[in-house]
Protein backbone atom coordinates (compact mmCIF):
# COMPACT_ATOMS: atom_id res chain seq x y z
CA UNK A 1 0.00 0.00 0.00
CA UNK A 2 1.07 3.58 -0.54
CA UNK A 3 1.92 5.68 2.47
CA UNK A 4 -0.36 8.62 3.23
CA UNK A 5 0.93 12.04 2.24
CA UNK A 6 2.53 13.91 5.16
CA UNK A 7 0.41 16.90 6.18
CA UNK A 8 0.49 19.70 8.73
CA UNK A 9 -1.92 22.42 9.86
CA UNK A 10 -1.84 25.48 7.60
CA UNK A 11 -1.27 27.99 10.40
CA UNK A 12 1.50 25.87 11.89
CA UNK A 13 3.27 25.55 8.54
CA UNK A 14 3.11 29.31 7.89
CA UNK A 15 4.63 29.87 11.33
CA UNK A 16 7.34 27.20 10.90
CA UNK A 17 8.30 28.60 7.49
CA UNK A 18 8.76 31.99 9.20
CA UNK A 19 6.18 33.91 7.22
CA UNK A 20 4.55 35.08 10.46
CA UNK A 21 6.06 35.84 13.86
CA UNK A 22 3.50 33.83 15.82
CA UNK A 23 1.10 31.04 15.14
CA UNK A 24 -1.82 33.18 16.25
CA UNK A 25 -0.93 35.82 13.62
CA UNK A 26 -0.84 33.09 10.97
CA UNK A 27 -4.20 31.75 12.17
CA UNK A 28 -5.65 35.27 12.04
CA UNK A 29 -4.64 35.73 8.41
CA UNK A 30 -6.14 32.36 7.50
CA UNK A 31 -9.37 33.08 9.42
CA UNK A 32 -9.68 36.43 7.65
CA UNK A 33 -9.80 34.52 4.35
CA UNK A 34 -6.56 35.96 2.98
CA UNK A 35 -4.98 32.58 2.16
CA UNK A 36 -5.62 30.36 -0.85
CA UNK A 37 -4.52 26.75 -1.18
CA UNK A 38 -4.30 25.62 -4.80
CA UNK A 39 -6.43 28.65 -5.83
CA UNK A 40 -9.20 27.75 -3.35
CA UNK A 41 -9.95 30.24 -0.53
CA UNK A 42 -9.37 28.81 2.94
CA UNK A 43 -10.80 30.15 6.20
CA UNK A 44 -9.85 27.39 8.66
CA UNK A 45 -6.37 27.37 10.22
CA UNK A 46 -6.63 23.61 10.76
CA UNK A 47 -6.71 22.93 6.99
CA UNK A 48 -4.16 20.19 6.25
CA UNK A 49 -1.46 21.09 3.72
CA UNK A 50 1.49 19.12 2.46
CA UNK A 51 4.20 18.94 -0.18
CA UNK A 52 3.00 20.02 -3.60
CA UNK A 53 0.33 22.47 -2.39
CA UNK A 54 0.59 26.04 -3.67
CA UNK A 55 -0.24 28.81 -1.18
CA UNK A 56 -1.17 32.37 -2.09
CA UNK A 57 -1.39 34.92 0.73
CA UNK A 58 -0.77 38.55 1.57
CA UNK A 59 2.20 39.39 3.77
CA UNK A 60 3.06 43.00 4.58
CA UNK A 61 1.21 44.49 1.56
CA UNK A 62 2.91 41.99 -0.77
CA UNK A 63 1.23 38.97 -2.36
CA UNK A 64 3.30 35.83 -1.83
CA UNK A 65 2.98 32.62 -3.86
CA UNK A 66 4.86 29.58 -2.52
CA UNK A 67 4.91 25.85 -3.22
CA UNK A 68 5.30 23.64 -0.16
CA UNK A 69 8.27 21.28 -0.47
CA UNK A 70 8.26 19.79 3.04
CA UNK A 71 6.20 19.88 6.23
CA UNK A 72 9.05 20.49 8.67
CA UNK A 73 9.43 19.24 12.21
CA UNK A 74 10.18 22.47 14.07
CA UNK A 75 10.50 26.23 13.69
CA UNK A 76 14.20 26.31 13.04
CA UNK A 77 16.59 28.95 11.75
CA UNK A 78 15.90 30.87 8.53
CA UNK A 79 17.93 28.60 6.19
CA UNK A 80 16.03 25.58 7.50
CA UNK A 81 12.72 27.41 7.06
CA UNK A 82 13.57 28.45 3.49
CA UNK A 83 14.11 24.79 2.59
CA UNK A 84 10.40 24.15 3.32
CA UNK A 85 9.14 26.06 0.29
CA UNK A 86 9.84 27.28 -3.23
CA UNK A 87 9.05 30.95 -3.83
CA UNK A 88 6.89 31.45 -6.94
CA UNK A 89 6.13 35.12 -6.26
CA UNK A 90 6.27 37.13 -9.50
CA UNK A 91 8.77 39.97 -9.68
CA UNK A 92 7.25 43.27 -8.53
CA UNK A 93 6.33 45.77 -11.23
CA UNK A 94 8.50 48.86 -10.88
CA UNK A 95 6.66 52.00 -11.85
CA UNK A 96 8.47 55.30 -12.29
CA UNK A 97 7.55 57.89 -9.71
CA UNK A 98 6.67 61.27 -11.16
CA UNK A 99 8.21 64.29 -9.50
CA UNK A 100 5.83 66.13 -7.23
CA UNK A 101 3.97 68.68 -9.28
CA UNK A 102 5.82 67.79 -12.49
CA UNK A 103 4.61 70.00 -15.28
CA UNK A 104 6.48 70.14 -18.60
CA UNK A 105 5.14 73.64 -19.18
CA UNK A 106 7.63 75.17 -16.74
CA UNK A 107 11.42 75.35 -17.12
CA UNK A 108 12.35 73.15 -14.17
CA UNK A 109 9.35 70.81 -14.48
CA UNK A 110 7.87 71.45 -11.02
CA UNK A 111 6.30 74.53 -9.61
CA UNK A 112 6.51 77.69 -11.66
CA UNK A 113 9.40 80.00 -10.88
CA UNK A 114 9.06 83.76 -10.51
CA UNK A 115 10.14 84.12 -14.14
CA UNK A 116 7.52 81.56 -15.25
CA UNK A 117 4.85 83.54 -13.41
CA UNK A 118 5.93 86.80 -15.11
CA UNK A 119 5.85 85.07 -18.50
CA UNK A 120 2.34 83.72 -17.80
CA UNK A 121 1.16 87.24 -16.90
CA UNK A 122 2.62 88.63 -20.13
CA UNK A 123 0.93 85.87 -22.18
CA UNK A 124 -2.44 86.88 -20.76
CA UNK A 125 -2.08 90.48 -21.87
Amino acid sequence: MTEPRPTIRLDKWLWQARFFKSRSLAAGVVTAGKVRVDSQPVSKPARAVGPGDVLTFVQAKETRVVRILACGARRGPAPEAQALYEDLTPAPVVRPVAARGANPKFEKGGRPTKKDRRDMRLDEL
